[in-house]
């Protein structure tokens, strides 16, 4: 019996050892889980903080974002209307600079043909000599000896100066003013002798005697229209005036 008692006592000791050991891995195992977990904790409050940050961070960056936006929107808006406001001022510059080119145009000389002789002349000296030579057909020719002596005054060096005084010449035999026609007629004729209104001048001349009845002087004057410019229709009129004369 007492071997018995000691057996159990045995068996009872070594099931509080058993039973204490079994404590202390549980305890170790609960405090390693504990910390586990606190350390989870830590990590997960870091990370969550991190997150706070970064969202902070995104909405930093969307707030910035936005105000670039805002900006390159009022840029593109300026830009917009400068770039309307210098269309403005191209168009207006283009408007400018043609209406001065416009107005430049009506001082610059022009090319003119004339009896086979080509030159430059103002505008406004085209005018003028238009104007004279508008009177003259028009059977206006006081006013058109008039118009023609203003213009030889006004451009002494034209290209409408030996053409005006034919012109002229002939206004004035119109009047019956036959020494001032003869006296331009052959201001013609020394200016530009190989002119194409020169065989014209010279008949001219021979009748502007003829009406002031210097026969001699007017013969002459057809003899030598007729030497001087021989292919001329002039020179053919001469030759017939000169048989009359006879």
């Amino acid at each position: 019996m007492k071997k018995i008692a000691i057996a159990l006592a045995l068996c009872c000791i070594g099931s509080a050892q058993a039973a204490l050991f079994e404590d202390d891995e549980a305890r170790r195992a609960i405090l390693d889980l504990r910390k586990k977990i606190e350390a989870q904790s830590e990590e997960i409050k870091k990370n969550s903080e991190d997150i706070k940050q970064f969202q902070s961070n995104l909405i930093e960056q969307q707030n910035l974002f936005e105000s670039l936006r805002n900006e390159i929107q009022r840029v593109r808006g300026e830009k917009e209307e400068l770039t309307q406001e210098l269309r403005k001022q191209q168009a207006a510059a283009q408007a400018l600079s043609q209406g001065v080119d416009e107005r430049l145009k009506k001082f610059e000389p022009v090319k003119v043909k004339l009896d086979n002789q080509e030159f430059l002349a103002d505008p406004a000296e085209i005018r003028f000599y238009e104007a004279a030579l508008a009177a003259f057909r028009k059977g206006e020719f006081a006013s058109a000896s008039e118009g023609f002596i203003d213009f030889n005054k006004r451009y002494p060096t034209s290209g409408y100066a030996v053409i005006s005084l034919f012109w002229l010449g002939n206004s004035q035999y119109a009047n019956r003013e036959y020494k001032e026609a003869i006296k331009n007629f052959n201001n013609l004729l020394n200016k530009d002798p190989e002119h194409a209104r020169a065989p014209d001048a010279m008949l001219s001349v021979a009748n502007c005697q003829l009406e002031m009845k210097d026969v001699k002087s007017a013969r002459k004057t057809l003899e030598d229209l007729m030497k001087k410019y021989p292919q001329s229709e002039s020179a053919a009129a001469a030759k017939e005036r000169l048989s009359k004369l006879k």
